[in-house]
């Protein structure tokens, strides 16, 4: 029965990987840049067991691949902790790098520190329930500039600039993962991006592809991911669908009249196809691939967080 379940897996996964490699349209929506879908109890790919009261302990090192549709280039390593403090708490940490390699710059800094709790609310043998509440802290402003001075895009900025509030909840069983989760960024960030600045440049006509950002008020979003897991002794595999909802548009200070305006085609929804893999070396160490790709896009992206195609490679090691 687990060899035709395994055989199918494999048809639908082969299946999904070549329709988001056939997709032209971009990732609209660059959680693990973002990355309150990645945090706590709305991580994809999370280890089930039903041995009641386990805790888990453990580091990781990610290393996330981006190409965004103006060509930029975004590398970035991401340290990672998870520490469980008692039976049904755990705590997690996350410290990006970030290089990007663009048309108009080449950038590199820290990327914002996620911090999060999270709670197992119900633990069953079969399946659990765990709630995380958390935050993201900027590590910079969020304005690089490049050689001469000209703020550059939010597609250059290692930080989104922004003070963020997460919350989340999750169900979790050997087979399926449902996770809701909310982030809200409570500060403008202060880019000073448009295109009036480029105007004597000779990237001038480069610059204005990029949507401007002065003074963005970056939207409330909201995400619920759906996960397939197959768990094996060695390896798993699992396939997933992401949507994230952006409640409020996103408003920016106007370069022509300096009024707070709001983003056209900036609010909505943007749906993510996810597929990926673990294998596990020992009970102690593994390693991890996602894909992911975009089945329906938000228009317009001012916090630069739109990617055509994202890929992670992340090593773990439990102790």
């Amino acid at each position: 029965m687990k060899n035709i379940l395994t055989s199918k897996f494999l048809i639908l996964s082969v299946v999904l990987f070549l329709f988001l490699a056939h997709k032209k349209s971009v990732f609209a929506q660059g959680c693990s840049d973002a990355g309150f879908c990645t945090m706590g109890a709305m991580r994809p790919d999370q280890p089930f067991s039903k041995k009641l009261n386990i805790r888990l302990r453990s580091v990781s090192l990610t290393q996330y691949v981006g190409l965004t549709k103006f060509d930029d280039k975004i590398l970035s390593y991401i340290a990672e902790a998870n520490v469980g403090i008692s039976d049904k708490w755990q705590a997690q940490i996350k410290l990006p790098y970030t290089f990007v390699q663009g048309p108009l710059a080449n950038t590199q800094g820290i990327g914002d520190i996620s911090l999060s709790l999270t709670r197992t609310l119900i633990q069953k043998k079969e399946w659990q329930l765990n709630a995380t509440l958390g935050a993201k802290i900027p590590t910079n402003n969020a304005n690089f500039k490049n050689d001469i001075g000209l703020s550059l895009p939010m597609y250059y900025q290692s930080s989104l600039g922004t003070y963020d509030l997460i919350a989340g909840i999750a169900f979790l069983n050997k087979n399926f993962l449902f996770a809701a989760g909310i982030q809200h960024p409570f500060n403008q960030i202060d880019n000073g991006f448009k295109w009036g600045i480029w105007k004597e440049h000779p990237l001038t006509e480069t610059a204005n592809h990029y949507p401007v950002a002065q003074f963005l008020d970056r939207g409330t979003d909201a995400m619920l991911r759906a996960e397939y897991n197959l768990r094996f002794s060695k390896w798993s595999m699992n396939i997933g669908i992401l949507p994230i909802y952006r409640f409020t548009p996103d408003v920016i200070t106007s370069p022509q009249t300096s009024e707070r305006i709001e983003v056209q085609d900036s609010k909505g929804v943007a749906v993510s196809g996810l597929i990926g893999g673990t294998y596990n070396f020992s009970a102690r160490s593994s390693l991890k691939l996602l894909l992911g790709k975009q089945l329906q896009r938000r228009y317009s992206n001012p916090d630069g967080l739109s990617r055509e195609w994202v890929n992670t490679i992340t090593y773990n090691y439990l102790f």
